[in-house]
Parts: C-alpha cells; sequence; structure tokens
C-alpha cells in the first residue's frame, strides 16, 4: 500500500512539473548582444547616449551612461525603458496618447511619454524593455531597435 502511494505521489509530482510553462528571460548572452548593437549603433550616428534593459516588471537588469552624455538621460532611459516593459509597447506610444489629448494618462504609474523605449517581445509575451537616451528621439529608439534587430538577427 505504502509502495503503491509513493509511485501514485512520485507520477503526480512528475506531471504537475511536466506542466509548468517555462519562462523566457533575458539572460547574460542576449543583454551583450543587444548592448553592443546599440553601441555600434550610437556610435555609427555620431551620438553618446545612456542605454538601460530592464526585465518585465521594469527592474534594472543593465545600465550604461556614455561619457558626454547628459545627466538627465540617466533617468529618461530608465523611465522610457520601464515604461516599455510595463505597458508592453514602444514609449512613444505613450507620446502620442498625450497627444492626442489624453494627460489623464500622465497619473499612471511608470507612464513615460517620450521616445526611445522598445518592449523586448519573444513568442507574444514582453520579457523586458530597452531604451537609449541622449539623442533626438526617434534616434533613440532606432538605437534601441538596433538593439533588438540584433538580438532576434533581422
Amino acid at each position: 500500500m505504502l509502495k503503491l502511494l509513493f509511485v501514485t505521489l512520485a507520477f503526480s509530482m512528475a506531471a504537475s512539473a511536466a506542466d509548468l510553462p517555462s519562462k523566457k528571460y533575458l539572460n547574460l548572452a542576449a543583454i551583450k548582444t543587444m548592448v553592443a548593437a546599440a553601441e555600434a549603433e550610437a556610435q555609427k550616428r555620431h551620438v553618446e547616449v545612456t542605454i538601460c534593459i530592464v526585465d518585465e516588471s521594469g527592474n534594472l537588469l543593465f545600465f550604461q551612461k556614455a561619457d558626454a552624455a547628459s545627466l538627465n538621460t540617466i533617468q529618461f532611459a530608465q523611465r522610457k525603458a520601464r515604461h516599455a516593459a510595463l505597458y508592453r509597447s514602444p514609449s512613444k506610444d505613450g507620446a502620442d496618447t498625450v497627444k492626442k489629448g489624453s494627460v489623464e494618462a500622465l497619473s499612471f504609474p511608470d507612464f513615460f511619454p517620450n521616445q526611445g523605449g522598445l518592449p523586448i517581445q519573444v513568442d507574444g509575451q514582453t520579457i523586458g524593455g530597452i531604451a537609449a537616451s541622449g539623442a533626438k528621439s526617434e534616434i533613440d529608439e532606432a538605437i534601441a531597435q538596433a538593439a533588438l534587430d540584433a538580438l532576434f538577427k533581422k
């Protein structure tokens, strides 16, 4: 009887573990790939930017401020990346929302209406956000996009 209970318990534990979903996440290799591409794009465009990568909850995974980047880019890059991760959309969407007159969105937690942050998405799931800050907003976004393109080899 005890042996049967053990076998049944072991089988049910194995079955439930097999049913658990596997979660994609940003590992160090992925972060290094994105950072190298972002740095290369910034250099190609002759701009000095701050680069920020966060996980899906907006927690900081990587941060780098170029020597000549302004101090305000520290918070801007972090806020753009957090917006992209938490709202699962480019931070430019936040800017567009405000331009359309929806100023109440400014009271949303971690909402940041400034172009330059992009969500990092795999198989329809947002696993993080990346942003650049320090150049014109469209250039910041192009730098973040170059990082994503390198990660997904586009």
